[in-house]
């Protein structure tokens, strides 16, 4: 199962991913049914989840019916627990919107929410987030998860976030991080796939952050709320719903 994950993860499209997915979903949640933990986000509970992963495959990881990894686990109950997201009117611009939760989030009557993508067919708006095609202080909440170290030049993007987001407005921009890093290693001589995975750890990946990642945030503009949301939950917790066991989950607030 390890193999056939890492193989299909590697050679299929992302769009052609999401499409076949739709399928796959329908009996793969039967196959793993019990009671050991649970999602979050669309309530399933399994006797573990299935396992993901590029380069290095994580065991307990995929979600199998909405196929939520641990950072949207974690994500959502962020959300959840310590914001409005669910009960407050916020227009809401999500880039590279989740499986697991673009028609979930569609489906909430208090947000006003905009889809954003190169290629993904769940994008309302094709857009380039180095670039984006939309006025100042547009949304309250701005999503871009896993996305930064796809684009050549982050803090471009990450600028462009921040001036499109309100004042006063949040935004959740998780990237993945390798935290024995304190600098974010990136060599824009590294162009061949097959170098980028072994790297960066995945074939279209243009860095790898470290610790230093919340600078680059705060040089854009943004007030880092340095209470991590991980650290304040239990291990009961953590263990049931399987979330990273380390992540930066702050909000990232334009004041």
């Amino acid at each position: 199962m390890k193999k056939l994950i890492r193989t299909v993860l590697r050679t299929i499209p992302r769009p052609w991913l999401i499409r076949f997915s739709l399928i796959f979903m329908k009996f793969s949640a039967l196959f793993y049914r019990g009671n050991n933990v649970e999602c979050p986000v669309c309530g399933g509970r399994f006797r573990k989840f299935m396992p993901y992963g590029y380069l290095v495959i994580r065991d307990n990881a995929l979600c199998p019916k909405c196929l939520s990894l641990e950072r949207h686990r974690l994500m959502w109950l962020y959300l959840k627990n310590r914001t409005g997201f669910f009960s407050d009117p916020l227009k809401v611009l999500h880039i590279a919107p989740e499986q697991c939760f673009h028609k979930r989030f569609r489906k909430l009557r208090n947000l006003q929410y905009i889809t954003a993508d190169l290629v993904s067919p769940l994008a309302d708006v094709k857009l380039d987030v180095q670039d984006m095609p939309f006025d100042d202080e547009s949304f309250d909440l701005i999503i871009c998860n896993h996305v930064l170290e796809h684009v050549p030049d982050d803090r471009k993007a990450i600028r462009e976030i921040f001036r499109t987001l309100k004042k006063g407005g949040f935004a959740i921009l998780q990237v993945p991080t390798d935290y024995s890093r304190e600098d974010t290693y990136e060599d824009a001589g590294i162009t061949e796939p097959s170098e980028r995975l072994k790297h960066f750890r995945q074939h279209d990946h243009y860095r790898l952050y470290g610790r230093d990642y919340l600078v680059r945030l705060k040089e854009a503009g943004f007030t880092v709320e340095e209470e991590n949301y991980l650290t304040g939950m239990s291990i009961v917790d953590r263990q049931r719903f399987m979330v990273p066991s380390m992540e930066f989950m702050y909000g990232y607030f334009k004041r």
